[in-house]
């Protein structure tokens, strides 16, 4: 089982390793396909993504819908500023609600070995309370079953 580290680093950062049996090219492509984000990233149980709009360019756009029957949907658009595929993407997010305080800067990083790609995430946040504020929210929770899905698509 490939375990999950969520930790902040310095005042800003949270930082998300996970390896994946599966190789760097295949990870990639299931963070960058709309067909395949919609069937992992979708958080605790119960929720749907139907609306997965990406534009994988520099300077592209993305645009995500979560859907829960009870919790209703939850909205997120962002711009990429740097693809180098298949190793790494530089993005900023922001959530239409402002639960997490503001735009987040997040670099992917997908590094294989040995037929294992690892990927670490690290988001880099407006401030030290909006930093606390992620850690403190269940997202590593969420994360965790994301990556569970993700690694049955890989699977495929």
């Amino acid at each position: 089982m490939n375990a999950l580290d969520v930790h902040p680093q310095g005042d800003r950062e949270v930082v998300t390793t996970r390896s994946f049996d599966a190789p760097r090219q295949a990870v990639f492509d299931a963070f960058t396909r709309p067909e395949l984000v919609t069937r992992w990233l979708l958080g605790p149980d119960g929720w749907t993504m139907p609306v997965c709009e990406i534009d994988l360019r520099p300077t592209g756009r993305f645009r995500w819908v979560w859907r829960h029957t009870t919790k209703g949907d939850l909205h997120m658009s962002g711009t990429y500023h740097e693809i180098d595929a298949p190793s790494r993407i530089v993005h900023a997010e922001r959530f239409d609600e402002p639960w997490s305080q503001g735009d987040a800067l997040i670099t992917t990083r997908f590094d294989e070995a040995d037929g294992k790609t690892t990927v670490t995430q690290t988001m880099l946040l407006e401030s030290t309370e909006a930093r606390d504020g992620v850690l403190a929210s269940g997202m590593e929770s969420g994360v965790a079953r994301s990556y569970e899905r993700l690694d049955e698509v890989l699977s495929q």
